[in-house]
């Protein structure tokens, strides 16, 4: 069974943290360390940002942190050689995510294969249209076992939210809001709307709830209305602050309130 379904499968009585954080920032060969740290201090699940120079989605700290990467050299062939050398010792579900025109550029096929030689069990691609997810991208991420998590915002229609829970696996990955990337104090009662209206779709997969999460208070909101939280920017921030994984990671479980 794929690690993303496996995970959702085993913890049904238990909220999930995920962590992101943008491959080779703050160091080129960091990848490999980050993710092995995280494993260690209990993440459940990772999503490794591939750097990109125009990251439409996210806000100033993931577009800093890409700059950084991309300084520094890394490149998709880079972290996935990274990821490879430590695939033995990870045993939790590793997500890429990256922006349609470096996996284009990659091919997608070849993608797929470098995802399951490196240990990889999904991608998120943000800029990845539904049409061409279903006609060009499915058919082949299927046949290698990899899930492509799509992303729903409080702006997504009912319809599309059930067409994607028809036809993805793994999870749905609900955006807080329609803005970019970055942490917030709190949830306003419309995100929190939001979240209730998904609550009461009864939908077949598990959600997860990233965008703004980086207290004990929002933490507490995502899980509460999903199967667990993703938390991007804070971990980024406190990572390249500290230049060490375990001390940023010790840094956001003392924020979250852990």
């Amino acid at each position: 069974m794929n690690r993303i379904n496996q995970l959702f499968e085993d913890n049904k009585d238990r909220k999930l943290l995920s962590l992101y954080f943008c491959a080779g920032c703050p160091t080129l060969d960091c990848t490999g360390d980050v993710v092995l740290t995280l494993q260690r201090r209990g993440i459940d699940m990772i999503e490794v940002g591939i750097p990109f120079s125009d990251p439409l989605a996210d806000g100033p700290v993931i577009q800093s942190a890409a700059t950084v990467a991309l300084r520094n050299g890394i490149t998709l062939r880079k972290i996935f050689a990274q990821l490879r050398a430590v695939k033995d010792q990870v045993r939790i579900p590793l997500i890429l995510m990256g922006y349609l025109n470096v996996i284009m550029h990659y091919g997608i096929e070849e993608f797929c294969r470098s995802c399951v030689d490196s240990g990889v069990s999904g991608a998120i691609i943000p800029d990845l249209p539904f049409k061409d997810y279903m006609q060009s991208v499915k058919p082949i991420a299927d046949r290698y076992g990899i899930r492509i998590i799509m992303m729903i915002t409080p702006e997504t229609s009912e319809e599309r939210v059930r067409f994607i829970d028809d036809n993805t696996d793994g999870f749905i990955y609900m955006v807080s809001s329609a803005s970019t990337t970055g942490a917030q104090k709190s949830f306003n009662e419309a995100k929190l709307d939001y979240f209730r209206r998904i609550n009461a779709m009864q939908l077949k997969h598990p959600r997860m709830i990233g965008f703004g999460i980086s207290n004990k208070q929002t933490l507490e909101s995502a899980q509460q209305n999903a199967a667990g939280a993703i938390i991007g920017s804070k971990f980024v921030t406190l990572l390249n602050e500290t230049g060490d994984a375990d001390k940023a990671i010790d840094k956001l479980y003392e924020a979250l309130g852990h």
